[in-house]
């Protein structure tokens, strides 16, 4: 058990940017690189991974997953926004992340309150989190091959990775409900 909670606790799976984490003060392009490499930092699988850079958060921009950025300073929103590409880019393509992000950026504009949202979605990621933790132990657990540490481990990737593919192709198929929604 005590090996089970230190696995867990290596995941850094409860890392997120807080709304409290965001200043009320916009900031410069490395202030937002600096906060996400402060945040994610345990997360990183070896110390040359980098978090995010300006290369990524200029292709954000260009590739119009941001609204506009506003004297080089990017807003509370759109560090919220740069927080939950963090996340999607994960699993999605940043076309398919585009397409998603693309009707928030429209209604920021208009009267969306991206904070609530994003409180909502941090709410989310509480509970997915809970539920993850169960599942992990649950799998740990069933997919144990008696004196086969190796074969256990290989087993258990195995798992996991039909799962997250399973995940990432229920996420693609509601990308593909919105963009098909947008070309009706």
């Amino acid at each position: 058990m005590e090996k089970f909670q230190s696995f867990i606790e290596q995941l850094g799976q409860e890392q997120n940017i807080l709304l409290n984490d965001i200043p009320e003060i916009d900031l410069y392009m490395d202030q937002v690189i600096q906060l996400f490499e402060n945040k994610f930092n345990d997360t990183k699988r070896n110390e040359d991974e980098k978090i995010l850079t300006k290369t990524m958060i200029n292709n954000y921009a260009k590739g119009k997953l941001l609204f506009p950025i506003k004297n080089k300073k990017y807003s509370k929103e759109h560090i919220i926004l740069i927080s939950l590409i963090y996340q999607l880019k994960g699993a999605l393509s940043i076309k398919d992340i585009q397409a998603t992000l693309q009707g928030i950026n429209e209604r920021i504009e208009g009267n969306l309150n991206l904070e609530s949202f994003y409180d909502r979605y941090l709410q989310e990621s509480a509970a997915n989190t809970a539920g993850f933790t169960e599942d992990i132990q649950a799998r740990m657990e069933k997919t144990v091959i008696e004196e086969e540490e190796y074969l256990s481990k290989v087993l258990l990737i195995s798992s996991l990775v039909n799962m997250s593919n399973l995940y990432r192709r229920a996420a693609e198929k509601l990308v593909d409900e919105i963009v098909e929604g947008k070309n009706e």
